[in-house]
């Protein structure tokens, strides 16, 4: 065999904001509320929020993880980011 497998290797839930935006109405959202809107499977693994959507609420999102164009996307909405 070549290589190795990295153990240490933090395996996210992928969420997009197009998923969110059906969610709910400029409210906030965690990992708890996406659970029960059955976007992700467990509340208690890492959660990471990709930017494949468009976003015009206000809304206030706490996550593991989110990338460079969902930021972006958030803050010019007015939204704002929670690293947990």
């Amino acid at each position: 065999r070549r290589g190795f497998t990295n153990i240490f290797k933090e395996k996210f839930q992928i969420v997009n904001l197009s998923d969110i935006i059906n969610i709910k109405d400029g409210s906030s959202i965690d990992p708890i509320s996406l659970k029960n809107s059955g976007l992700i499977r467990s509340s208690l693994k890492p959660v990471k929020i990709l930017g494949n959507g468009i976003i015009e609420k206000k809304i206030k999102i706490s996550a593991s993880a989110f990338s460079s164009s969902a930021k972006d996307k958030i803050e010019k909405a007015g939204g704002e980011i929670i690293i947990l």
